[in-house]
């Protein structure tokens, strides 16, 4: 077995037959996971978007708001929507089971529950997921402005931090929706790509500053994701600063400096002397660990400006 999937998982358990959750519980407990539980819809909703477990057991049938209508809305709160559903349901008809994945299940179990069956199925969706967000946490340590979205629908199925912030930025979008420009560009991309071409996007911005993404299709899935990138003096300084651990003005003379300028240049440029900037040039050279231009310019380029 995987090593993720021998790791205890945090499993919400909503149900409101007494007898299922405490068979569940003794079971999941002794197989070392941590358990919350919830006997109505509305209490499933809460836990589940403030303790964010790594899998959700949930009962089709429950009085009030059914577990279809729980999931369908775990599934529209971009908070909980990675969180994979595991329907227990003695509703064995295919319209139940079709209704089940529909409403984003990723899987079910039947009554009367078999608790080995059950800790399999955890086991396996709690690796998957685990594995999933690895992966975006990835991108997000790496500086990587990633979304997914669902070409029928326009949601944005998920996004990295950096992502979520030049939406903001660029389209001012605070919900789940991506924006008609950046949804027309992603459709025209894929009929471009069909045709083996590319068709790069581009969205003016403010001082100088643009959004440029790229599209790629997830192998697989019928996704589309967006790669986006920010260019310009700004968001150049910033990925220098970040990269090589400089300060504001020396990002700026690096910059400049990537980019052909002399030390006069740079100076006339900045609105300071040639002296200055061989200063800064100095202490550029020692986080750099270079000692000529041509160096420094060739770290500036390969990873502040990637």
């Amino acid at each position: 077995m995987d090593k993720a999937a021998q790791r205890s998982a945090l499993v919400l358990i909503v149900d409101d037959v007494p007898d299922n959750l405490q068979l569940l519980h003794d079971a999941l407990d002794a197989a070392g996971h941590t358990v919350l539980v919830a006997t109505h819809g509305e209490a499933a909703l809460q836990r589940a978007r403030l303790s964010l477990p790594d899998v959700i057991l949930l009962d089709a049938v429950m009085p009030g708001m059914d577990g279809f209508e729980v999931a369908r809305r775990l599934k529209a709160d971009f908070v909980t929507r990675p969180i994979p559903i595991v329907f227990m349901t003695g509703l064995t008809e295919s319209e139940h089971v079709v209704a089940a994945f529909a409403a984003g299940g990723a899987d079910y179990v039947t009554k009367p529950l078999r608790p080995p069956e059950v800790l399999a199925r955890i086991a396996a969706h709690t690796a998957s997921a685990r594995q999933m967000q690895q992966a975006r946490s990835a991108l997000d340590a790496f500086g990587q402005a990633t979304l997914a979205l669902d070409p029928h629908s326009g949601r944005l199925l998920w996004q990295t931090a950096l992502a979520r912030q030049l939406l903001q930025r660029y389209f001012a979008v605070v919900g789940e929706q991506a924006p008609d420009a950046l949804l027309r560009w992603a459709f025209n991309a894929q009929q471009a790509r069909q045709a083996g071409q590319e068709l790069p996007g581009q969205w003016p911005g403010e001082a100088g500053q643009r959004l440029l993404a790229s599209f790629h299709l997830a192998p697989g899935e019928p996704e589309w994701l967006v790669v986006l990138r920010e260019d310009g003096v700004q968001s150049s300084v910033a990925a220098l600063v970040a990269a090589f651990r400089l300060t504001q003005r020396e990002a700026e003379v690096l910059h400049w400096l990537s980019l052909g300028k002399t030390n006069r240049d740079i100076a006339d440029i900045l609105g300071m002397s040639p002296r200055t900037v061989n200063k800064h040039l100095e202490h550029v050279f020692a986080k750099l660990g270079v000692e000529t231009r041509t160096s420094a310019a060739a770290l500036a380029l390969g990873r502040g400006h990637a």
